[in-house]
């Protein structure tokens, strides 16, 4: 059971407070935001998703900058708790359309009133959006697009050459278009995060991928869904489906180490034809969660270098290959390399003509950032970087370096190939045709090179 519940801004401003049992002081928000915002612990640079401060636990999960926070004194499992924190972000955002620090204050009333039918004395109920429907009265305001901060490029959806406005992501589940009358389309994304090291000299040592395929359905009366994916699809490192359906392997074979579908998916021609059936409920939810550690080709190449450049000096050689097609365009990549602990100055170089290109030294964390617009594919970029010691190194320079880290965004491309074939939705209404929408995104998850 948990004690409080409440939501701050990035600035500590208190957004939603909600007191359940009354057995934690009133200003323990105020506490909270202060050990967050000026943590030291063992080196590290931000606070743990749970610690302990005066006899009260405080579990915080951070959503779009929000901080999403419940206390309490009793002693209970971490991972429930922040289940339950992200469960009620996400049921929120379904409600209200967008979860910012605006469409919150405007929706404060309705706010308040999922948090009464979610939690009961301490004690979750439901985090269903569709059960909560017939408890929930208050209808949102919709905070109008214009007011919107850009969407970033992996937030536009895409189907074929069409792309769908931002707006249509911000939509909430219970409000009605202008005229009464609702648009009927449904969202599909297939996220997959990429974990991956290179060895020293270029070789993968591990890689992963874990997927997920979401879905955020707008279509009236909840008709039947049949989702197909590739026919080629095996499950289980043998080649053999955990679920004994038919095995898939082959020279061409996707193989997928395990996956888990949603309580609503029927897998019943999953067996002949790789087709999944599901009524979706209300709200966004996971259709089906994956993993696969199955060889495929890396969405980036990293090389680095260290050397020594004289007297109290060396130079960093950076470089980045983008190996995925020209069509494609990666986003917001930021690459992080640490630098001995002695260096005291850091010069940059960047290519001729470069652009949308940002270079800083964090002094402090003795690392190096480099941050890029985007990246097209088959292109290669080039950093070098110059650093000046406050004295001799004592050791190899490149122990005491590295490893290189990177995080980016690919919209419309994944490297597992995992496919949607076809989005069929039963008993269409005659007078109008549901939009469909398909988008893919590739995300890094860890992707480390060794130096």
């Amino acid at each position: 059971m948990i004690s409080q519940f409440f939501v701050l801004s990035q600035r500590g401003d208190n957004i939603v407070f909600r007191d359940y049992r009354g057995q934690v002081q009133k200003g323990s928000a105020e506490v909270f935001f202060r050990k967050v915002k000026f943590w030291k612990d063992d080196d590290q640079q931000e606070a743990p998703p749970v610690f302990n401060v005066d006899g009260v636990n405080y579990f915080h999960v951070k959503v779009v900058g929000l901080l999403f926070v419940a206390t309490t004194r009793v002693n209970m499992s971490p991972s429930l708790v922040l289940e339950l924190l992200q469960r009620i972000a996400r049921l929120i955002k379904d409600y209200l359309g967008v979860l910012n620090e605006d469409s919150l204050r405007r929706n404060f009333v309705l706010v308040y009133e999922l948090l009464d039918e979610v939690i009961d004395f301490g004690y979750a109920q439901t985090t269903s959006t569709e059960v909560l429907k017939s408890y929930i009265f208050n209808e949102p305001i919709v905070i109008d697009s214009a007011r919107l901060l850009p969407p970033d490029p992996a937030a536009i959806f895409m189907h074929g050459t069409k792309r769908m406005p931002g707006t249509a992501i911000t939509k909430s589940v219970v409000a009605t278009e202008p005229g009464g009358r609702n648009r009927e389309e449904i969202f599909v994304d297939i996220i997959e995060k990429i974990s991956l090291t290179f060895s020293s000299s270029g070789y993968i040592l591990t890689s992963e991928i874990d997927g997920t395929i979401q879905m955020k359905s707008y279509l009236t009366g909840n008709p039947e869904i049949r989702l197909a994916l590739n026919e080629d699809l095996a499950i289980g490192r043998s080649g053999e489906s955990m679920y004994d359906y038919r095995s898939s392997s082959g020279s061409g074979a996707m193989v997928l180490d395990d996956c888990n579908f949603h309580e609503s998916v029927r897998l019943d021609s999953f067996n002949s034809d790789r087709t999944l059936t599901l009524v979706p409920p209300d709200g966004e939810f996971s259709v089906m969660n994956y993993r696969m550690t199955q060889e495929f080709k890396p969405p980036f190449r990293i090389t680095a270098l260290i050397e020594e450049a004289g007297a109290l000096k060396a130079e960093v050689i950076l470089k980045l290959y983008a190996e995925f097609p020209s069509s494609v365009t990666a986003n917001t990549i930021a690459v992080q390399m640490p630098v001995p602990n002695y260096t005291t100055r850091v010069s940059f170089e960047l290519e001729p003509g470069a652009t949308g290109q940002r270079t800083d030294f964090k002094e402090a964390n003795k690392r190096l950032e480099w941050g890029l617009n985007k990246i097209v594919g088959g292109s290669e970029h080039t950093l070098r970087a110059k650093l000046t010691f406050s004295h001799e190194p004592h050791a190899n320079i490149t122990k005491e370096s590295g490893p290189v880290s990177m995080n980016f965004t690919i919209p419309m491309y994944n490297v597992s190939k995992l496919q949607i074939k076809y989005l069929q939705i039963a008993k269409k209404s005659s007078t109008s045709n549901p939009y469909r929408w398909v988008r893919y995104v590739t995300q890094a998850n860890s992707y480390v090179a060794r130096i």
